[in-house]
């Protein structure tokens, strides 16, 4: 066959396959789609099929496809973390910022410090978990930082589901998530700080900086459609020039968003715009990561290391935010809410350790514990939120 008609093929498998298990197994209460895309994509992977048909995995997956779909799954998450920085709503936060900063920042630090600590015991019986160009400390400080994400897109599908994204608590919820989206590409930007392309950054910062004030004065005044296109050459630019300094491209990508206003681009489209993406390429992303799942140490201590992960991230994020409901005198309840909503880790932290594996700061098995870590820890989400938020409800409606 051609590429072409092997291309299709692996399409054909990638869309039809997690749909139709998703569907079958009626699992939409536990998981979203995107949940269930991620793990069609570790076992269509050379972890788990492909290594029970090797020949299967050869045929679909030979190298000419591989690099055909992760030119789609780069653009792709480009747009979805672009899209991510363009939500960001500063401003609210701002306004609320002794409850936002207090909260953001305990449910962040505590995680992180958990996942931290976790990932120091795994270099202490084992250095394999390190990448062959990572340094000590970004290893830890990255699988640290892995622990503390909240996937954002997910958080704001899961809140949709429970109806509760418009009102006051799903605008709390998403501030403290905002805010820490902030702070996770704050810290992939130090971990891949180049001190041999030093020069480069620097300039990045400074042409960034200027250029992005020009944007922000022209794309006002342009015609909604021309933001569209405008916005799109912004990101691929941003992306190119994050690269090229040693900066990874998705830093690029979150930054062209994050310096432009929500308010600019209608909302509805918006929201179609990120359903689109969703449905037609992210798919594509979450089989290429698949692709890079390994289980060279054995599986028994991939999984033995994702459950440390696991209880590092969940942990930390509850107690993390038991103490700002402490601090800030919250209703009974409310925090542990909270703290569940929050574990939401798939997509963001997915793209997060995509690319401390590309940048080999992490090996490929500690890549697939993280995956299975975040997979783990968004399906625990619903079953343990949705009976909480109604008993919070209760509550309230007793109260008032």
């Amino acid at each position: 066959m051609s590429t072409t008609e092997v291309f299709l093929i692996a399409l054909l498998i990638i869309f039809s396959v997690p749909y139709l298990v998703w569907r079958l197994t009626r699992i939409d209460y536990y998981a979203p789609l995107v949940v269930m895309q991620i793990i069609g994509g570790v076992v269509l992977g050379p972890g788990v099929l492909g290594a029970a048909f090797p020949d299967y995995y050869a045929f679909v997956f030979h190298p000419e496809v591989v690099a055909t779909l992760n030119g789609i799954a780069w653009w792709g998450v480009m747009i979805f973390v672009w899209i991510a920085g363009l939500e960001l709503d500063l401003k609210d936060a701002w306004q609320r910022r002794m409850e936002t900063g207090v909260t953001a920042g305990l449910a962040l630090i505590v995680p992180l410090i958990f996942g931290c600590m976790a990932a120091l015991a795994l270099l202490a019986l084992d250095e394999g978990w390190a990448g062959p160009r990572g340094t000590r400390w970004q290893v830890v400080l990255g699988i640290g930082m892995a622990c503390a994400v909240t996937a954002l897109p997910i958080l704001v599908l899961l809140m949709e589901k429970f109806g509760i994204l418009r009102d006051a608590l799903g605008q709390r919820i998403l501030r403290y998530a905002s805010l820490d989206d902030i702070a996770i590409w704050g810290v992939l930007a130090l971990i891949l700080l180049d001190w041999d392309r030093i020069g480069r950054q620097a300039i990045f910062v400074a042409t960034f900086a200027a250029v992005a004030w020009l944007v922000r004065k022209v794309t006002p005044r342009l015609p909604e459609r021309d933001r569209w296109f405008g916005a799109l050459i912004w990101l691929a630019a941003c992306g190119f020039a994050a690269d090229w300094c040693g900066l990874h491209f998705m830093v690029g990508a979150f930054l062209a968003g994050a310096v432009l206003e929500a308010e600019w681009f209608h909302q509805e489209r918006m929201d179609l715009f990120r359903d689109h993406i969703l449905l037609a390429i992210m798919p594509v992303f979450f089989l290429s990561t698949g692709l890079k799942t390994q289980w060279d140490v054995g599986g028994a201590a991939v999984f033995g290391a994702a459950t440390l992960l696991l209880l590092a991230s969940v942990g930390g994020k509850l107690l993390g935010l038991w103490f700002a409901g402490r601090i800030l005198k919250w209703p009974k309840g409310e925090a542990s809410l909270i703290g569940w909503l929050l574990q939401t880790k798939a997509l963001i932290m997915i793209i997060f350790a995509n690319i401390l594996l590309d940048r080999q700061i992490i090996s490929p098995e500690t890549f697939t514990a993280l995956l299975l870590m975040a997979i783990a820890s968004t399906m625990l989400t619903i079953p343990l939120a949705a009976p909480k938020l109604q008993r919070l409800i209760a509550g309230q409606t007793r109260t008032s």
